[in-house]
Parts: C-alpha cells; sequence; structure tokens
C-alpha cells in the first residue's frame, strides 16, 4: 500500500508543474497587470519603467516562472503583487472556510442522494422513480450562481430568515451548504441509482432474499455494500469539486474561502496569489482522489488484497 501511496505522490510533480505553467501563461496573456491600480498620470516613463522592473514585468515569461518555481521548491509561495500579504498564510487562513464548506456540503448532499437513489431503483420505472429522476435533471441543469441567487432573495432578502453573505455564525453556512450540495446531490443520485440497478437483481441478492433474510437488510448490507464504490467515486470527485471549483458558490454568497480568493486575485491581477493558491488547491485535490483510492480498500476486500501485495 505505501508504495502505492508513494507513485500517486510522485505524481504530484509533473500534475503540478503542468498547471502551474498553463495558468501563469493564462495569467500573462490576460490583458492587464499588477501594476495598472498603480499608475498614476503625473507618472514619469522613468518611474514606469521602474514599477515594472520591481516586478520584474520587464523581464519574459518564462523567466518570470522559472524565478517563481525556484522559489516554490524552497517552500516559497511569495507575497501577494497586491497586497503584500504572504500567500501561505492567506491560504491557511482562507482554506478551513472552504474545507468546511466542501464538508457540509458533501453531507447534505449525500444525507439526500443515497436515500433518493436506492428508492429509485428499488422502484424502477415507477412514478416515484421518474419523480426523483426529474428533481436530478433539475438540479444538474441548474447552474450553481443562479440556484444561489434564488436562495438568496428567499431566503435573505424577503423572508429574512438567513443572513445574505459572510460569516456571522451557524446561519451564514445554511445557504452555500444548501446550494453546493443541491448539486452534488443531482448528481450522487443518478449515480446511486444506477449502481444499485446493477446489483439488485444478482443471484447473491436472490440467495440472500431466499434464506430469508430481512429486505431492510438484504439492500442496506448486501446491496448497497456491493454498490458503494462507483458511489465513492462520486463523491469523492464532488468533494474535490466542490474544493477546487467553489469560487461560485464563495462568491455569491461572500464566503471567505479560497475561490473567492481566487477570483478576487484574478480580478487584481495578482498572479502571485492567483497561481499560489491554485497549486495549493491542486495539491489538496490530488490528495482528497488520493484518500478515496484508498477508501475503496475499506468496501471491497479484492482491493484490500490488492493494495496488501503492492
Amino acid at each position: 500500500m505505501w508504495r502505492y501511496v508513494i507513485k500517486r505522490l510522485l505524481w504530484l510533480i509533473p500534475t503540478i508543474l503542468v498547471v502551474s505553467f498553463v495558468v501563469y501563461l493564462l495569467l500573462d496573456l490576460a490583458p492587464g497587470t499588477v501594476i495598472d491600480s498603480l499608475v498614476s498620470e503625473d507618472m514619469t516613463e522613468e518611474d514606469y519603467e521602474a514599477l515594472r522592473r520591481a516586478y520584474n514585468l520587464d523581464k519574459p515569461v518564462i523567466y518570470r516562472y522559472v524565478l517563481y518555481m525556484i522559489n516554490l521548491c524552497r517552500a516559497d509561495l511569495g507575497v501577494s503583487d497586491s497586497t503584500g500579504i504572504d500567500v501561505w498564510e492567506t491560504f491557511i487562513s482562507r482554506f478551513p472556510n472552504t474545507l468546511l464548506l466542501a464538508v457540509t456540503s458533501l453531507v447534505f448532499g449525500a444525507g439526500i442522494a443515497i436515500p433518493l437513489g436506492v428508492i429509485a431503483a428499488r422502484r424502477n420505472g415507477t412514478l416515484v422513480d421518474n419523480g426523483v429522476m426529474l428533481i436530478s435533471l433539475i438540479g444538474m441543469s441548474m447552474p450553481g450562481f443562479w440556484l444561489g441567487l434564488l436562495l438568496l432573495l428567499l431566503f435573505a432578502l424577503r423572508l429574512d430568515w438567513l443572513p445574505a453573505g459572510g460569516i456571522e455564525g451557524v446561519k451564514s453556512i445554511i445557504l452555500p451548504t444548501v446550494c453546493s450540495g443541491l448539486i452534488l446531490m443531482a448528481t450522487a443520485t443518478r449515480q446511486t441509482r444506477s449502481s444499485m440497478l446493477e446489483v439488485l437483481n444478482a443471484d447473491f441478492l436472490r440467495t440472500a432474499r431466499a434464506k430469508g433474510v430481512p429486505e431492510k437488510n438484504v439492500i442496506r448490507k448486501h446491496a448497497l455494500g456491493n454498490a458503494w464504490i462507483p458511489i465513492l467515486t462520486q463523491l469523492g470527485n464532488s468533494l474535490s469539486v466542490s474544493i477546487a471549483g467553489s469560487a461560485v458558490v464563495e462568491t455569491v454568497f461572500a464566503w471567505p474561502g479560497i475561490g473567492r480568493t481566487i477570483v478576487e486575485s484574478v480580478l487584481a491581477r495578482d498572479n502571485t496569489m492567483t497561481l499560489g493558491c491554485i497549486i495549493m488547491t491542486t495539491f489538496m485535490y490530488v490528495l482528497i482522489q488520493l484518500l478515496v483510492d484508498l477508501a475503496y480498500a475499506f468496501v471491497d476486500p479484492r482491493i484490500r488484497a490488492q493494495f496488501a501485495n503492492s
């Protein structure tokens, strides 16, 4: 198992190299620079060139990228180009908020998706099944920002039950959790239904029923137990996407997480902050995928045996 873990972690090196280079190049190709907000009308040409040299903007993009990667190899993510705040400190202070939102969304979405998927699979082809699939289709089709705005208009502005944004206690996380969790629920419901349909008519379930095992135990222990791997894959991917792609939800609800930080950094043309947060988010994404792969060993003895031999 340790050999497998080390191999997966070593794949982080080319992954981070590719992601960092692509992001750095795209940021450089985007119009504008971080010094645009610092330029004034009374600034001379010499002052402008000095400002460009201070931010290494007079150097080629490859030079700046290599310089950044050398500092990264020294475990230095640099400081923000616009505020001067350390990138690592910013990430550490904002990431717990993103992780909290991702985990609560996963718990909320999975808590609804798995029972709905099981019910839909057991009543395949009925009105209940069609209704569940319709709900999941609506959830998959509705953009996250639109759903977030609808929740804000209803529960924050019209009913005034919940705060509209920021962190103001436990109530503040409800709306972003519901928004992100409903999107997760839509995909997880379809995956649970599909996985359950593959095992509901299996021979070992008919044998269990013939032995007098209660139907509740047949579904929960035998059927769902054998359908867990694709469900875990979907939930793991959803958790990774919630962490890596939470910019929309965090921006709509003014949630102080990594996604919102990246959006603000891109708008400010703060390349150092943007690239540092993206690199750390990539690392967390790969780490979560690794944990999901290791979780397979707890639900499938065959995979556990493969890990033991690797």
